[in-house]
C-alpha cells in the first residue's frame, strides 16, 4: 500500500491551454479517493499525469514521497482500470487476468494459482475459459479489475470504469467496487463525473472545476457544509435550491433574512453557525436550501405554488413556484437569474397531500439553511 501526493500540479498544452493550473491533493494509504466534477474540468488529464500517460508540466507527483515525474508507467507500479475495459478479444478470461504475470516471466503454478484466488473473489470462476464477447459488461468490468488486482500495484486508477454500464448494474457493480477495495487496502483514486457515484464510494471526495480543487472532504462533509456555491449546487441530487435574498437586521438575539418577500428569524444555533450574516446588513445574498430542509418538522415557513408532483415511492419530490431569483455558479463567476420568480424542489413525506396549481407552506428547517456571497460563490458561515 503507498500514499500518493501532488504538490502544485501543472499541465499546460503547447497551445496555451491551462488543463490543471496547480493542484495539491494528498491521498493516504489505503484511501478511497473520487475524483468528481463536470466534462471537461481536468478530472481525467489529472489521473493520465499519475499513471505517466500524459507529461506533467509543472509542480511534483510523489509516490510514497518519491519524486516520480520523470518515471514512465511501468516504472510507477500503478494498475488502471480503462471505461473501455481493454480487454483482448482473442484471450478468455484467464488470460486476460494472467497477461501482466506472464510478461513479468511469472512462473505457471503461480499465475495459476493467482488468477484462480482473484476468479473466486470476483466471482469469473465459471466464465474463465469463455472470451470477452461471450461475457456480460458487468462481467467485462471484473475482468478488468481482475487484471488490476494480480499485478498488486501500489495504487489503483480508476477511470468512470462504470459509465459503460446498464444504471442497475451501475448500482450493482459500484457497491462490488467498495467492498473489494476495503478487502484489498489498496490506494485508490477514482475519476467520475457521477457525483452520486463519488458521494456512494469515495472515504474523500475531491470536486474539481477547470482544474481547480474546489474542496475535498469525506461526502458527508460536503453535502452539509460545502465550501462554495459550485460545490453545494454539483453535489446533492436533486440540486440544492439557492436563491436570491438579503440581510434584513441582526441582533444578539438572531438574524432575520428576505427571500420572496417572506421573512425568515434565524435563532440560536440556527443564527450562530451563520453568524457571518451579521456583518451584511441591507446585503444581498444566495439562500441555499436542500430539498430535504423544506418537507420536516421546520422553525420557519415559506409560501410556494405547486407546479409538478414526481412520486418516489419513499419520497415526493414538488416541484414550487417562488417569488425570488434563482442563483447558480457559472464557469466565470456567479449569476443571478433576471426572473423574479424560480423553481424549488421540496422533498416531503409520500403519504402528504398536494395538488398541482394549490398554494403550499412549506416548513423550512433553518439549522439546515447556507448561505453564499453573491460575487464570489464563497460559504458564509460563522464570523
Amino acid at each position: 500500500m503507498s500514499t500518493l501526493s501532488m504538490v502544485n500540479l501543472q499541465k499546460r498544452y503547447a497551445n496555451g491551454f491551462e488543463a490543471v493550473p496547480g493542484l495539491d491533493l494528498h491521498i493516504e494509504d489505503g484511501e478511497f479517493l473520487v475524483l468528481v466534477g463536470p466534462s471537461g474540468c481536468g478530472k481525467s488529464t489529472v489521473l493520465r499525469m499519475v499513471a505517466g500517460l500524459e507529461d506533467i508540466t509543472g509542480g511534483e507527483l510523489l509516490i510514497d514521497d518519491v519524486r516520480v515525474n520523470a518515471m514512465g508507467p511501468q516504472q510507477r507500479d500503478i494498475a488502471m482500470v480503462f471505461q473501455s475495459y481493454a480487454l483482448y478479444p482473442n484471450m478468455t478470461v484467464a488470460d486476460n487476468i494472467a497477461f501482466a504475470m506472464k510478461l513479468r516471466k511469472t512462473d505457471k503454478a503461480e499465475i495459476k494459482a493467482k488468477v484462480a484466488e482473484v476468479a473466486e473473489l470476483l466471482e469469473l470462476t465459471a466464465v474463465l475459459d469463455r472470451k470477452p464477447g461471450q461475457l456480460s459488461g458487468g462481467q467485462r468490468q471484473r475482468v478488468a479489475m481482475g487484471r488490476a488486482i494480480v499485478r498488486q500495484p501500489k495504487l489503483f486508477l480508476m477511470d468512470e470504469p462504470l459509465s459503460n454500464l446498464d444504471a442497475k448494474l451501475r448500482v450493482q457493480t459500484r457497491a462490488e467496487i467498495s467492498k473489494l477495495q476495503r478487502r484489498l487496502g489498496v490506494t485508490t483514486m477514482y475519476v467520475t463525473h457521477d457525483q452520486v457515484e463519488a458521494m456512494t464510494m469515495g472515504d474523500r471526495v475531491a470536486v474539481l472545476r477547470r482544474g481547480a480543487l474546489m474542496q475535498v472532504a469525506s461526502p458527508s462533509e460536503l453535502y452539509d457544509t460545502p465550501n462554495n456555491l459550485f460545490v453545494a449546487q454539483f453535489i446533492g441530487s436533486p440540486s440544492m435550491n439557492v436563491l436570491r435574498g438579503s440581510v434584513l437586521d441582526a441582533d444578539p438575539s438572531g438574524i432575520t433574512l428576505d427571500i420572496a418577500g417572506q421573512q425568515l428569524r434565524l435563532t440560536g444555533d440556527a443564527a450562530g453557525r451563520l453568524s457571518g450574516l451579521s456583518s451584511r446588513i441591507g446585503g444581498e445574498i444566495a439562500i441555499g436550501i436542500r430539498s430535504e430542509a423544506l418537507g420536516g418538522d421546520g422553525t420557519a415557513t415559506i409560501e410556494v405554488g405547486v407546479d409538478l408532483v414526481e412520486m418516489l415511492g419513499s419520497e415526493k419530490l414538488v416541484h414550487c413556484t417562488i417569488g425570488a431569483a434563482s442563483v447558480r455558479s457559472t464557469d466565470t463567476g456567479v449569476e443571478i437569474s433576471d426572473s423574479t420568480e424560480s423553481t424549488i424542489i421540496a422533498s416531503l413525506d409520500p403519504r402528504t397531500p398536494v395538488k398541482v396549481g394549490e398554494r403550499l407552506t412549506l416548513s423550512l428547517d433553518t439549522l439546515r439553511l447556507h448561505a453564499f456571497d453573491t460575487t464570489t460563490g464563497d460559504a458564509i458561515g460563522r464570523s
